[in-house]
């Protein structure tokens, strides 16, 4: 019904798209408040989470954490110290025997690639209180427990190997979705209304369930069905919007695969990661995808979101140039995954938040004078007196924002920005390497002429239709300029501008 004091409100369309946040503790206390703020955050979301039209199946919810050590060692004490193992959340099929094939399956994978498999977990849960279509569809939800190797670093080396394993496995095809493989990190995840979170996974209201850091994500689905595995966060990231530019993202990341070498991953352990991206996922997991192939190749996971989240540089003239070239050198290489979006990532060390440079997603922080950082997309979200808060402000477009919780410090967009930045001589290596086609010298040697028989053989063998040969080719060849098309754009696929900057 319409409000009588405002007839074009009607409450039934008060909701908004999804609903992120997080609380991260600066000094990397881990401790049970943060887990349980967060649960309270995203129990304040319900606004922007969807539901089936029953009311009782929700889009999904889901949190991610640093792994609860002390849970973990309470249920095996035989684990070690801390991030001396790796735990996988696993989705099984509720198939007893299929089950059983792929814990088989991941089980002689681990042992093929040199670690010790400590056993399986069936993680608690209370599967009572969900809607009929999320029980319906509800997975085996279960835990493995993996050691790190003695002459493996903990951290991301680590991490790596168990990324390894998990791609291997995910080849099979078996059946089977892992939410989470690290040392580092957990996801807590499912079709879930926003306050069946907490209450599906028993671990999550354990005293001994603690974290430095917990991101939250209430699901408003839009571009792919609801579903267990779809569900937010991802391994690295969870995301309020859209991937607009999905189809020419994901298109590029699997043509350059070919080209792909790495200075940490072996040929064959590259064979067995690629492709990188799961075709199959919703946009935010293939950009998740996509980060998590250049973190565990060694790029820092805030680098890889700078180069794929860019902020609008080419026209920025109070831009230092340092972080133009740092920009121009890596959009020769990788196109903006362009939103809009707001993304909060973490590797479980570093917590950060981005919006992309159309800023058209909100993301509001607050820093306490207690040591923590709270973010979410909008303010309210967790009751704060206001003299315990020493700084709040708002996320903008191409900014970002990130905790380190090793370092024990708040690090700012410019700060980050000038950090790897200058890393590299970008400036130098653009002047040197980058080719503009304009620049060509033009071959000195008459046309080639094929009869129209074999042009419509090589029209069709190409993928060329008749509308780009109509519109977009003649032109080009009459005025030797892009043809524009509706709404004043052109098309990318015939540039005679492209540019392409080749490392040493």
């Amino acid at each position: 019904m319409a409000h009588e004091q405002y007839p074009l409100y009607d409450p039934r369309f008060e909701h908004d798209s999804c609903g992120i946040g997080a609380v991260i503790s600066i000094q990397g206390i881990q401790s049970r408040r943060t887990v349980d703020d967060a649960l309270k955050i995203v129990e304040k979301l319900q606004h922007r989470a969807g539901r089936d039209a029953s009311g009782e199946t929700g889009d999904g919810v889901g949190l991610m954490m640093q792994i609860p050590h002390k849970l973990f060692c309470r249920e095996m004490p035989e684990l070690g110290k801390v991030r001396s193992y790796g735990v996988g959340m696993f989705f099984f099929p509720q198939d007893a025997l299929a089950r059983m094939q792929a814990q088989k399956m991941l089980e002689l994978i681990v042992g093929r690639n040199g670690l010790e498999f400590l056993g399986w977990r069936r993680v608690p849960t209370n599967p009572d209180i969900l809607g009929k279509a999320a029980r319906d569809a509800m997975p085996c939800i279960m835990q493995c427990f993996v050691r790190r190797p003695k002459e493996c670093p903990e951290g991301l080396d680590f991490d790596r190997r168990l990324y390894i394993i998990r791609r291997e496995f995910e080849q099979s095809g078996i059946g089977t979705y892992i939410p989470s493989f690290s040392s580092r990190t957990i996801v807590y995840k499912g079709m879930f209304l926003v306050d069946q979170l907490r209450a599906f996974y028993p671990d999550l209201q354990d005293p001994d369930c603690e974290s430095a850091m917990a991101m939250v994500h209430s699901r408003f689905s839009t571009n792919t069905n609801p579903s267990w595995d779809r569900a937010h966060p991802n391994r690295l990231l969870m995301h309020n919007g859209e991937i607009n530019t999905i189809r020419g993202n994901v298109d590029r990341m699997l043509a350059r695969e070919e080209t792909l070498r790495s200075p940490v991953l072996s040929d064959e352990d590259m064979d067995r990661v690629l492709p990188v991206i799961d075709t199959a996922g919703s946009d935010s997991s293939m950009l998740d995808n996509t980060l998590e192939f250049l973190m565990m190749n060694g790029m820092p996971l805030p680098q890889a979101v700078m180069i794929t989240i860019p902020e609008p540089w080419a026209h920025d003239r109070k831009m230092s140039q340092q972080k133009k070239d740092f920009y121009q050198y890596y959009a020769t290489m990788m196109e903006a995954w362009d939103g809009p979006a707001a993304i909060v990532f973490s590797d479980g060390d570093v917590v950060g938040a981005v919006l992309d440079r159309n800023g058209l997603r909100p993301c509001r922080w607050y820093q306490t004078s207690d040591g923590y950082l709270i973010l979410s997309s909008e303010v309210g979200v967790l009751d704060i007196p206001p003299e315990k808060i020493l700084k709040k402000s708002r996320l903008r477009p191409g900014r970002m924002l990130l905790v380190d919780t090793v370092k024990q410090r708040i690090v700012e967009d410019e700060e980050l920005k000038a950090q790897f930045s200058s890393q590299s001589p970008y400036g130098e290596w653009l002047d040197s390497c980058l080719l503009h086609l304009e620049e060509l010298p033009i071959p000195n040697r008459a046309v080639e002429k094929h009869s129209q028989a074999l042009r419509d053989k090589l029209y069709k063998a190409f993928g060329y239709t008749y509308e780009e040969v109509k519109d977009s080719i003649l032109p080009m060849a009459k005025s030797g300029a892009e043809p524009t098309a509706s709404m004043g754009t052109r098309g990318s696929r015939f540039s005679a501008t492209s540019s392409r900057c080749l490392p040493r």
